[in-house]
C-alpha cells in the first residue's frame, strides 16, 4: 500500500493534468464460452458496466457500441458507452468523488498518476493470453513491477517521404535512408527553396525517437528514474540539432505548420516523422499527395521508435471488477481488434493479429513492426508538469543548450520522484 500522502499527491496531479489524451483509439471483442451458464459478475444477477471513452469520432463509437452490445447480450449483462466531453476531467471528477465509471480509456502517459493514486484494479493477470500483448506495450502500464491494464491498440512513429519530391532529387528506393548519416544525406538532398527537406513535429513525442535510437531516454521506467543527463541523450539531441541548425530539417512552426503532418501534407516537407494517425489525415486533407513510408532510421544503438497506447482501465473502486475483466477480455481479441483497425484506423495490440494486419494493410508495416522496439511515453508519477516544461524547452531546440534541457529535466524529475 501506498503511503496516504503519496496517493493524496498522485491525485492532485492527476486532477490537475486536464490534458486532453493525443490518441483516441480502442480494442474489440468476441466472444467464448467460459463453462458457465452465469453471467460474469462481482455479484449475483447481471450487471450493468458503465464504459467511458474518448471516441476519434463516429466510426470509433459504434465500434466500441455494436462490441459491448454482442458482450452484453453473451453475457446477460449490461453495458451503458459514455463518450466524455473531457475524458480527464470526467475521470478525475469521478475518483474525487468516489463514483468512476466501470471502465475507461487510460493513457500511458498519465497511468501512473492514476496506479499510484490508488484509483485503479490490476486485472491484467487474470486475463487470458496476456502474455499476447505487445511487451513494450506492458510496459507502459506497468507501475512498481505491477502490471495493470490491457492495452487497446498502439500507434508508432515513421518516416513518411513524398513520393514525387524523392524522384525529383534523383533518389531511388535503395537510397530510403536506414542510418542517421543517410537520413541527413537524403534531407539535404531533398530541401529546396520551396520544401524542407525534413519537418520535425515539436516536443518530446518527436524527438524523442532519437533518443531511443541512441539507446537513452528520458526515464527508466523499471527502476522508476529520470536518465536525462546520460550522454546518450546529449548525442540525440544534438544530431537533431545538427541538422536543424544546417537546414536539412526544421521544426512543424517555421513552416506555418501546426504539426508534421500539415506541413507534409501542403508539401511543405518532403519527410516527416509521424505516426499511423496520418494516413487518415493525408486521406482526409491531402489525397493528392503520394508518399510511401519506412521505419525510422536506426541509430548507433539500433532501431528505436515511439509507442503512443492507452489500456482499458478498471476502477479500483468498481463493484463489477469480474464482469469488466470480462468485457475487456472480448474487446481485445485478435478478431475484434482487426475489425477496429477495419473500422477506424488503430493497429492491434495483439501479436496474434500482426500478420493479418499487415496481410490486410500493407503499407502500415513500418508502423506496426515498430510494435517490438518501440519506446512507450513517460508514465512514472507525478511528470506532468515536468514534461510540459520539457515539452516548452524543446520548441528552441535549433538554438538552445541541450546540456541545460537535459539537466533542467532531470532536476525537475528527481524532486517529483523523490
Amino acid at each position: 500500500m501506498l503511503p496516504t500522502s503519496r496517493r493524496r499527491r498522485a491525485s492532485l496531479v492527476a486532477l490537475a493534468l486536464g490534458s486532453s489524451l493525443a490518441l483516441a483509439a480502442c480494442g474489440g471483442g468476441g466472444f467464448e464460452e467460459d463453462g458457465s451458464d452465469e453471467p460474469a459478475s462481482s455479484g449475483d444477477g447481471p450487471v450493468t458496466l458503465e464504459v467511458l471513452i474518448g471516441s476519434s469520432g463516429d466510426a470509433e463509437t459504434k465500434a466500441v457500441e455494436d462490441a459491448a452490445a454482442a458482450w452484453a447480450e453473451e453475457s446477460g449483462n449490461e453495458v451503458e458507452v459514455i463518450v466524455a466531453n473531457d475524458l480527464a476531467q470526467q475521470l478525475s471528477q469521478g475518483f474525487a468523488g468516489g463514483n468512476p465509471p466501470d471502465l475507461f480509456y487510460v493513457d500511458a502517459g498519465v497511468f501512473g498518476d492514476y496506479a499510484e493514486a490508488g484509483n485503479l484494479y490490476p486485472y491484467l493477470d487474470q486475463m487470458a493470453d496476456a502474455d499476447d500483448f505487445y511487451p513494450n506495450l506492458v510496459d507502459s502500464f506497468t507501475l512498481d513491477d505491477e502490471a495493470y491494464c490491457a492495452p487497446k491498440d498502439f500507434s508508432t512513429l515513421a518516416l513518411e517521404i513524398n513520393t514525387a519530391s524523392w524522384k525529383k532529387a534523383g533518389l531511388t528506393d535503395a537510397d530510403i535512408p536506414t542510418t542517421w548519416d543517410e537520413l541527413q544525406a537524403v534531407a539535404k538532398k531533398l530541401t529546396t527553396a520551396d520544401q524542407a527537406g525534413l519537418v520535425l513535429g515539436i516536443g518530446r513525442d518527436r524527438v524523442g525517437a532519437f533518443l531511443v535510437q541512441n539507446g537513452g531516454f528520458w526515464v527508466d521506467g523499471e527502476s522508476g528514474e529520470a536518465t536525462a543527463t546520460e550522454s546518450a541523450n546529449a548525442e540525440a539531441l544534438e544530431y537533431v540539432q545538427g541538422m536543424l541548425e544546417g537546414g536539412e530539417a526544421v521544426l512543424a512552426p517555421d513552416v506555418d505548420a501546426g504539426w508534421g503532418g500539415e506541413a507534409f501534407g501542403t508539401q511543405k516537407a518532403a519527410m516527416t516523422i509521424e505516426g499511423n494517425w496520418i494516413r487518415g489525415a493525408m486521406e482526409n486533407d491531402y489525397p493528392d499527395v503520394d508518399y510511401t513510408v519506412a521505419e525510422l532510421p536506426e541509430g548507433p544503438a539500433g532501431k528505436g521508435t515511439l509507442l503512443f497506447t492507452q489500456c482499458w482501465g478498471i476502477a479500483a473502486e468498481s463493484e463489477n471488477q469480474e464482469a469488466a475483466v470480462s468485457f475487456v477480455e472480448a474487446m481485445t481479441t485478435p478478431e475484434q481488434q482487426l475489425i477496429n483497425a477495419d473500422a477506424f484506423g488503430v493497429m492491434p495490440s495483439r501479436e496474434a493479429a500482426q500478420a493479418d494486419y499487415v496481410e490486410q494493410f500493407p503499407e502500415d508495416a513500418p508502423f506496426i513492426a515498430g510494435g517490438d522496439y518501440g519506446q512507450g511515453p513517460v508514465n512514472l508519477p507525478g511528470l506532468g508538469p515536468v514534461v510540459a516544461d520539457l515539452d516548452s524547452q524543446l520548441e528552441q531546440l535549433k538554438s538552445a543548450d541541450v546540456t541545460t534541457i537535459l539537466e533542467s529535466f532531470q532536476k525537475n524529475a528527481e524532486a517529483e520522484l523523490q
